[in-house]
């Protein structure tokens, strides 16, 4: 059965290798909210033009539109569908483990992914490709550490193939993004076994294959740098 807040007509902006982009578009897909897909073309500088900045003043995707009203910010826009669509959850229940998967989150939402974006890594130069990519391997690999880490501290508590339980959930709808992003600027994620195992278990969930960056419309065969 497929469910729209409110019954209403959804809009997606988003961009096929953005990392957040790809998290809430696997979220809309679990909760079975339809939307109309309409790309903003990061690596054409689309982002920085008037029309989007009227969506979002930071220039950030994704933006979700419903009847009109403009939601930015990934983190939002699923604790957003959390309250509207409840239905399957993407947040534990109790809340030590709602508490444990949004630190989860915001370990990626603030403590790796920002930080390998193209407008910091512009910042570290505009053509030398060496430091950009040195730049971001290195944030991908201290914070997929500190993710390895949290999901061994919390072994016992945490049982099933996934971040959080024994099915998929927030956290991994924001660790395989970067997991992703990690190899693409030539991090070994081998050292990180239970983050490959929540990342291998969330790819084989019915909706994973539908959200994709090589699925999404304006994707190229060969991919470059840049991420959000």
């Amino acid at each position: 059965m497929v469910v729209q807040p409110t019954g209403a007509t959804v809009k997606l902006y988003h961009f096929w290798r953005s990392s957040a982009s790809w998290r809430v578009r696997w979220a809309l897909a679990i909760k079975g909210v339809r939307f109309d897909s309409v790309i903003v073309d990061l690596m054409g500088q689309e982002q920085h033009q008037g029309v989007h900045r009227g969506r979002n003043p930071i220039g950030h995707v994704p933006v979700l539109e419903v009847e009109g009203r403009l939601l930015g910010e990934s983190m939002a826009v699923l604790e957003w569908l959390e309250e509207t669509c409840p239905v399957p959850p993407l947040f534990p229940a109790d809340p030590w483990g709602r508490a444990r998967v949004r630190q989860l989150c915001e370990l990626v939402n603030t403590g790796i992914q920002p930080l390998q974006n193209l407008a910091v890594l512009d910042r570290v130069s505009e053509t030398d490709h060496v430091a950009r990519n040195g730049w971001a391997a290195h944030f991908n690999c201290r914070g997929l550490t500190a993710f390895e880490g949290l999901l061994e501290r919390w072994e016992a508590e945490r049982p099933g193939p996934f971040c959080w339980g024994r099915d998929v959930g927030a956290a991994d709808l924001f660790l395989v993004p970067q997991v992703y992003s990690a190899r693409r600027f030539g991090v070994d994620v081998s050292p990180f076994p239970r983050v490959l195992a929540a990342e291998a278990a969330a790819l084989a969930t019915p909706h994973a294959a539908g959200a994709l960056p090589e699925n999404q419309p304006g994707a190229p065969t060969v991919t470059g740098s840049g991420s959000r």
